[in-house]
């Protein structure tokens, strides 16, 4: 079975979340994203756990869908989408009425904590095979801090030992370091990670089979570094509002059963594990280095040649993803391991629209094509990877096609996102061709 996943994402009990990021609303979305596998983010939060025993009901394979009254799911209202309207279903593949989203129940907690006097803050991704499971974790969570203050819990725990705690209570969790590189909060972050796995968790190393590469990052810059070979590269949205679900996500070819994508996950079997979906990383708000107050962006060259140093005010520049990739790498660019799972680097949907039309992404205009193509074609997953252009120019306007097809080819303009500010890209009328490890491979998956 053909799965679309993707893991990471939070609830309306998250700091800066959607009010509208409940468990319904994201059950609709993910169906008009085409993802058929979705986390149910902060199973850590008392109240949103207690939703999700009232709404979701066990398949008997480790996953859970929505429990429904009646033919179909009703939502609340949006800007586009009429409150109470029965949810559209699209073909008969991953989608369709007898093939219901699945969600896994995940979390993601927060670890700031000191090893050797040096301040470290990682975050990481959990998965859970139960709602019995769930609560046993949640019990021994409460003992060490506080669950209920944010969807994302913080610890004083070092995050290795939230790795055993899960693993005591159930060997089928599987625990994957959340946007490895980003500079502040990851296992290899510039500011406050570690240089490997394995000094980071320590003896319980062995248990992590994963990485989530993050937004900024994406796998071919990973492939750089010998030292995760042995490691599956994941994708996921992280999302906090509904439209940003799925805008990166994980491809599989396997049951539908919590078991065997886990064991996809910790074998990272390419048979399998087909290929992730990931933002051109340029477009990550930690791409490249630089410091936001002073509007000052560098690649990892220039950063050095001005010793880290904001030119404008003298500050310490927030040194990005690309920089520190290149600091521990062994392999140069372009350097691709056998046997790894390939990837596509996409836009989303509406980005795309609002490029080629001139809008904003949140104008009322884009939000008119973006349904128009996704009620007349299909889910936008389908749409921006697996449609020919004849089947997306039958409801779409002809300059959104071809700006769908420049961004499969890798054909788009791109200014690199640093210090927290996301990377402006331009898709409708390209005039270069970018050049990144990004581009590294792609062409091969279409």
């Amino acid at each position: 079975m053909k799965i679309l996943a993707d893991f990471h994402i939070h609830s309306k009990y998250s700091r800066a979340t959607s009010k509208q990021m409940e468990i319904r609303t994201l059950d609709h979305f993910a169906r008009m994203k085409g993802i058929n596998l979705l986390g149910t983010g902060d199973f850590t939060h008392p109240q949103y756990f207690k939703e999700l025993q009232a709404a979701l009901e066990p398949l008997g394979n480790g996953f859970y869908r929505l429990r429904t009254e009646g033919k179909h799911h009703v939502i609340p209202a949006k800007a586009g989408i009429q409150a109470g309207s029965p949810i559209k279903t699209f073909g008969d593949d991953s989608i369709a009425e007898n093939s219901p989203v699945h969600f896994v129940l995940s979390a993601e907690t927060s670890h700031i904590f000191s090893v050797k006097g040096k301040t470290h803050r990682v975050h990481v991704i959990l998965l859970a095979p139960s709602l019995e499971v769930v609560e046993k974790i949640n019990k021994q969570l409460a003992r060490r801090g506080n669950i209920s203050s944010d969807g994302r819990p913080i610890f004083g725990m070092h995050v290795k030992d939230i790795v055993k705690l899960t693993l005591d209570i159930s060997p089928e969790v599987m625990i994957i370091p959340a946007h490895a590189w980003t500079p502040w909060f990851s296992v290899f972050g510039s500011a406050s990670g570690f240089d490997s796995i394995e000094e980071c968790f320590e003896e319980q190393a062995k248990n992590i089979y994963a990485i989530e590469t993050g937004l900024s990052s994406d796998p071919a810059m990973n492939w750089r570094l010998s030292k995760l070979d042995r490691i599956t590269m994941t994708s996921h949205s992280d999302a906090h509002s509904p439209a940003k679900i799925g805008r990166e996500a994980n491809v599989l070819d396997c049951a539908m059963d919590y078991k065997e994508v886990m064991e996809v996950i910790r074998t990272g079997d390419p048979k399998r594990f087909l290929y992730t979906i990931e933002f051109f990383p340029e477009e990550g708000k930690y791409h490249f280095d630089g410091h936001r107050n002073c509007n000052i962006v560098f690649d990892p060259k220039t950063s050095k040649e001005h010793q880290y140093i904001c030119p404008k005010c003298g500050k310490k520049l927030t040194i990005g993803v690309m920089h520190r990739v290149d600091e521990l790498a062994d392999r140069p660019e372009g350097f691709r391991p056998p046997g790894r799972i390939p990837f596509k680097s996409m836009i989303p949907l509406d980005e795309i629209i609002a490029d080629t039309i001139g809008k904003g992404v949140n104008t009322q205009a884009v939000s008119r094509e973006y349904e128009k193509m996704i009620q007349g074609i299909g889910p936008e997953l389908e749409i921006l990877m697996e449609r020919s252009p004849e089947e997306i120019g039958v409801s779409a306007d002809p300059r959104v096609v071809e700006a769908i097809l420049n961004v499969r080819n890798g054909q788009v303009q791109i200014e690199p996102g640093y210090d927290g500010v996301y990377g402006k890209i331009k898709v409708a009328h390209p005039t270069v061709r970018v050049v990144s490890p990004s581009s590294f491979g792609q062409n091969e998956l279409f």
